[in-house]
């Protein structure tokens, strides 16, 4: 498939790619064109952005979690001709598995694709030494990807000094620049920027970002640069389930309902997972456990992903009914992953950072608390001891980020570092549970999907919902 596609990366983060990704798919979609958008890594926030303020179709992809070919088969699934896709990298270009692998990274995607790179450089405070920094960059791009330069946080009359210094000396494009402005400036928290719906007039900064951006940046360029991607011609094709029927006379196609948190305390979920789960049979059924009294009617399973329950601890405590009907339904066997936060939404209680203690859901006997600085960050595969809802020998790919512990974190799973090879217990697995911290990558190991679907399925049957 011949596919217009572009990425935009960078030497290292905090160097602005968000922002200019933003401006870019805005600019595209004011151009009219069917722009898409992918996120390199395991971010949930950036994609966020992309759905909900500019109101196009986005989705994460990551070489370490499902390798080239099914990162490539998952990268054109769906896709057609007319569209233009526009892959937003992750910390620096080179930077994969703990900083040091390609695996992971945004180089290893934008090889893995045959995407053109534009690198964004934040060249605040920078005159001529900017040369020598792209000249490293151009140097170790063994293949060839890096086609453009945005330089980023530059005045006007620098950049009119420095972009032909650039091109003459680097044979390089220099396809324009953004000036420093506070209203470009998105807020933060731990994880990341912080949500769209928290920000106050974003999308009207988004405009004047877009507005600025079409100005001072070529985007015929950019749009130029897309068309020199190489057509992929080999077919590619991304596993899917064939079988109909499990050994016990389980119908997946019978569409088990699976209850799935989405509200603002529960919003980390990954495109793909949630497309797995109705491509397995599952009929997905949003609920909110801050705003519901009770769970999906005729719900057979319970997804609680990951977010931010600790910002909405007092909240989710008042919904008492929702809190007890999920308890009630953990306790009688309704299959329930919960990963994070939909892990921490089940203890006993949260502890927030100001030391209040707030009743949680009371399916798990322990209390969440802030530990003041960040227990858990990274990769995963995880295995089960006992298998529950992977096979014998069989792991499963996820990440981890977060800066509140448990007081029982579960010992039913062993979590491997990939690159280290440094062994952890986690979480709670059961016949009918799967609850941790980790946020699992459902491509990784699309068995882990087809067990849940069938344990949902078999619960409805065994209780005749």
């Amino acid at each position: 498939m011949k596919l217009r596609r572009i990425m935009i990366a960078a030497p290292k983060s905090g160097s602005g790619k968000t922002i200019v990704t933003c401006a870019l798919l805005k600019a595209l979609k004011n151009k009219g064109e069917q722009v898409v958008s992918y996120k390199c890594g395991p971010d949930y926030i950036d994609p966020m952005f992309h759905e909900k303020v500019i109101g196009i179709p986005s989705k994460n992809l990551d070489t370490f979690f499902t390798g080239e070919e099914r990162t490539k088969a998952l990268f054109y699934k769906g896709r057609v001709e007319e569209e233009f896709a526009v892959l937003e990298g992750v910390m620096g270009l080179f930077d994969g598995l703990s900083g040091i692998r390609e695996e992971g990274s945004s180089y290893h995607l934008a090889k893995v694709t045959k995407t053109p790179v534009v690198l964004v450089v934040d060249a605040k405070g920078m005159g001529r030494s900017v040369i020598p920094l792209i000249a490293g960059f151009l140097a170790y791009d063994k293949e060839g990807l890096i086609k453009g330069v945005l330089l980023n946080r530059m005045s006007k009359s620098c950049y009119e000094i420095i972009k032909p210094l650039i091109e003459e000396e680097l044979k390089i494009k220099v396809l324009g620049y953004l000036s420093e402005r506070k209203e470009f400036q998105m807020e933060s928290r731990h994880l990341g920027l912080v949500k769209p719906d928290e920000l106050e007039d974003i999308k009207e900064r988004l405009t004047i970002l877009s507005e600025e951006f079409t100005k001072t940046v070529s985007v015929e360029g950019i749009l130029e640069l897309a068309k020199e991607a190489e057509e992929n011609a080999e077919e590619v094709r991304e596993e899917e389930s064939t079988e109909k029927e499990d050994a016990g006379g389980i119908s997946l196609n019978a569409g088990p309902v699976i209850a799935v948190a989405r509200d603002e305390a529960f919003c980390f979920y990954y495109e793909d997972n949630l497309r797995m789960l109705k491509e397995n049979g599952a009929k997905i059924k949003y609920f909110s456990p801050l705003h519901d009294s009770c769970l999906p009617r005729g719900c057979q399973g319970i997804l609680l992903g990951g977010g931010y329950p600790e910002l909405y601890a007092k909240e989710l405590s008042g919904n008492s009914s929702m809190r007890h009907a999920i308890k009630q339904a953990f306790h009688c066997g309704m299959p329930l992953v919960a990963e994070c936060g939909g892990f921490m939404y089940l203890h006993s209680r949260i502890i927030d950072k100001e030391g209040v203690s707030h009743d949680m859901a009371g399916a798990v006997d322990g209390t969440c608390f802030y530990a003041g600085r960040l227990v858990r960050f990274g990769y995963v595969e995880i295995k089960e001891r006992e298998s529950s809802f992977l096979p014998r020998g069989e792991k499963i790919r996820g990440h981890e980020f977060h800066y509140y512990d448990s007081t029982d974190n579960g010992e039913d799973c062993l979590a491997v570092k990939p690159v280290t090879g440094r062994e952890y217990a986690c979480i709670m697995s059961g016949e009918n549970c799967w609850l941790g911290f980790p946020h699992l990558y459902y491509p990784s190991n699309p068995l882990f999907v087809r067990e849940f679907v069938r344990k949902a399925a078999e619960y409805g049957k065994a209780n005749e919902i």
